[in-house]
């Protein structure tokens, strides 16, 4: 699986090189539900030709179709971003490419402060801590950095998909709903240590963002 250089942004456009026609179709099917344009190519040679002139955001590459093959095709270039074997999960290869595609798009990355402040609760990226009101929340890694995160830039709305490039990058295919999974435990891990939970709002069919009371974040 590669992310195709140089595309234009937006596109959804996905090349598949597959010569298997039932292959091809399933993943058309699963693909296009998902939103994205999908382009079919049978073997090596279409498939550096469609290339060139669609500019896909991403190529979804069998190594093994007729005339040139998935090395030779991609001999010239750095390598794949991620691979599947088959036979394969469509769910896991779908959420495989997003989050490729994802990686594609992130062009304006978090800034990771050390410290910061916003109302009553402070976070310290150095000694791993999470006070509010000075008292210590002990977090999981995940959701220790989707906290401070939010912290990080009060009043500014990530979407989930932001979320899960800033915090779980590269780590395997994780869905969307896993962002809402983490702030229901954080809130829970507030509730249970008896402090107030950040005010964190649901920005409706967006994603999240921490409520701007005009804290410092230093």
């Amino acid at each position: 699986m590669r992310r195709a250089t140089a595309t234009a942004p937006g596109t959804g456009r996905i090349l598949v090189v597959e010569d298997e026609q039932d292959v091809a179709e399933l993943l058309r099917y699963h693909l296009g539900k998902e939103g994205y344009e999908v382009v079919v190519a049978p073997t090596g040679t279409e498939a550096v030709k469609r290339a060139r002139d669609l500019r896909p955001e991403v190529i979804l590459l069998d190594i093994m179709v007729p005339q040139l093959n998935g090395w030779e095709v991609l001999g010239f270039e750095l390598g794949a971003d991620d691979y599947v074997t088959k036979p394969f999960s469509p769910r896991e290869l779908v959420a495989r490419v997003r989050a490729v595609v994802r990686r594609g798009r992130h062009d304006e990355p978090v800034e990771k402060k050390a410290h910061l402040k916003a109302g009553d609760i402070e976070i310290d990226r150095h000694r791993f801590e999470v006070r509010m009101k000075g008292k210590p929340i002990e977090l999981t890694p995940k959701e220790f950095e989707l906290l401070a995160t939010l912290v990080g830039a009060p009043g500014r709305v990530f979407g989930r998909e932001e979320l899960l490039d800033v915090v779980w990058g590269r780590d395997g295919f994780v869905e969307p709903r896993t962002v809402d999974v983490h702030l229901a435990r954080l809130r829970a891990k507030f509730s249970a240590a008896r402090v107030p939970m950040p005010a964190i709002d649901t920005v409706r069919g967006v994603g999240y963002r921490l409520r701007d009371h005009g804290g410092d974040g230093s």
